[in-house]
């Protein structure tokens, strides 16, 4: 047992540094890519953070809005062409195929997953469609456990155990959070609150390496830029964090709703599944000549949330603006992840409540992104840790905590009538549900 347990250790500080890599490649391909079909093409850049080296400032070229629509339209079609030419499996937002390839397929992902999910990812982020990171990274650093675990002729077991080590370490060196990530492989995989606890000690370890090795890249701040003059939260505040909470639910149960919904309908829609992206990347196109900011993963927008400088009008169209453009981006077949537009959702909620009830905008932003997408992803411990550590707002971990648990506890009772009950419809409802732990005993 020692012998083996030394060569993981061994294997997670590989997967640490790959998982590094492979995020900062990835990134390398999406600004490329961003460069070339939003500002090249289209004359358009979208505010970044300044902590990723972008300008909290959007640019519109001579020509406006008006050719935002070829280039999200072209991106969506080259990643279409290319997933269903290469790689099926690598369609849609990754971390459901990573959560599918544990549970059902022994941990194994073919070779040629994480490149083509890399170029496709890029390309349809940085062409303007509204997705993220999170799911394209999450299968790409999987992929490559995966590869390693058939390369070096390793159990079903141990595979499936890279896979979420892959998994954990691409998703520290993206967010830049070293214990969040390392629950959301562990956490992911399952509706209920349930853990693979067994594998969260590689996973901790590969997501700090991850972390590590990811600083001299990127510097070593959060990726959002959070007020440090916040008050700590009093008595009387947390009354407005539970109602913050209670309506992330409600936000949480209509995602998974409206995302499948949407992939439903392009699923029946009699054209090519290579074309069905372009579809989409012009809806969202379209969508965007009149609200610019549903383009790309939006964090240079839930920044200026973050500072106050959206008015109310402005994060409620957002709100559902994002949801419809998330939808026709990754729901019709576009590669890119769920994280993103959720936290996206979550923050135009969360400014939206402040602005009404008079409150300060950067902590129930913050708390509105931890509630909605823990609640619609099911993974609400992982998502009130990844927030806190990706925004540095430590002292709201007890208002997030309070928010995300009654997300929580709102969305699984709306939802389990549904037929679609979270973000990712390859969880399992709890470990005796997993093929992989009943073939185990």
């Amino acid at each position: 047992m020692k012998g083996r347990q030394r060569r993981l250790i061994l294997d997670t500080l590989l997967l640490g540094a790959v998982g590094t890599f492979s995020a900062q490649l990835f990134l390398f391909i999406l600004r490329i890519s961003q460069a070339v079909f939003l500002t090249w093409m289209a004359g358009y850049r979208p505010p970044g953070l300044p902590e990723e080296g972008g300008v909290l400032q959007q640019t519109v070229g001579s020509f406006g809005l008006l050719l935002v629509p070829l280039a999200t339209t072209l991106g969506g079609l080259i990643s279409g062409v290319l997933v269903y030419s290469l790689a099926p499996e690598a369609e849609g937002h990754g971390t459901g195929t990573a959560v599918e390839a544990f549970h059902r397929a022994g941990g194994f992902i073919r070779a040629r997953v994480p490149p083509v999910k890399m170029l496709a990812s890029a390309i349809t982020i940085g062409s303007g469609g509204a997705a993220g990171r999170e799911g394209p990274i999450a299968l790409i650093a999987a992929g490559f456990g995966s590869v390693y675990a058939t390369f070096t002729r390793r159990t079903e077991a141990e595979r499936r155990l890279l896979v979420l080590i892959g998994m954990a370490a691409g998703l520290s060196a993206i967010f830049r959070s070293p214990v969040g990530t390392a629950f959301f492989a562990i956490e992911v995989l399952y509706r209920d609150m349930e853990f693979d606890s067994d594998a969260l000690f590689y996973t901790m370890i590969a997501s700090v390496v991850a972390y590590v090795l990811n600083g001299p890249f990127v510097g070593w701040q959060p990726l959002f830029n959070v007020p440090g003059n916040l008050a700590i939260p009093q008595l009387g505040d947390y009354a407005w964090y539970a109602a913050l909470g209670i309506a992330s639910g409600l936000v949480a149960t209509l995602l998974p709703f409206v995302f499948y919904g949407a992939r439903d309908l392009f699923k029946i829609l009699p054209v090519p599944s290579h074309v069905k992206p372009a579809i989409g990347g012009l809806g969202v196109g379209l969508l965007a000549l009149a609200l610019p900011q549903v383009l790309g993963s939006g964090y240079g927008w839930v920044q200026e949330a973050i500072d106050g400088r959206l008015t109310v009008a402005l994060l409620a169209t957002l709100l559902f603006a994002k949801m419809a453009a998330f939808a026709l981006t990754v729901s019709s077949g576009g590669s890119g992840g769920v994280f993103a537009p959720s936290l996206f959702v979550g923050a135009m909620l969360g400014g939206s409540f402040a602005a009404v009830f008079h409150q300060t905008p950067a902590p129930f932003v913050i708390v509105g992104m931890a509630a909605v997408f823990g609640g619609a992803a099911r993974v609400p411990i992982a998502t009130l840790l990844m927030v806190t550590e990706m925004t540095g707002g430590y002292h709201l971990l007890v208002p997030a905590a309070l928010a995300v648990m009654l997300s929580y506890f709102v969305q699984t009772i709306l939802s389990n009538p549904l037929r679609y009950k979270s973000l990712y419809e390859t969880q399992v409802g709890g470990r005796a549900d997993s093929p992989a732990h009943y073939m185990a005993h």
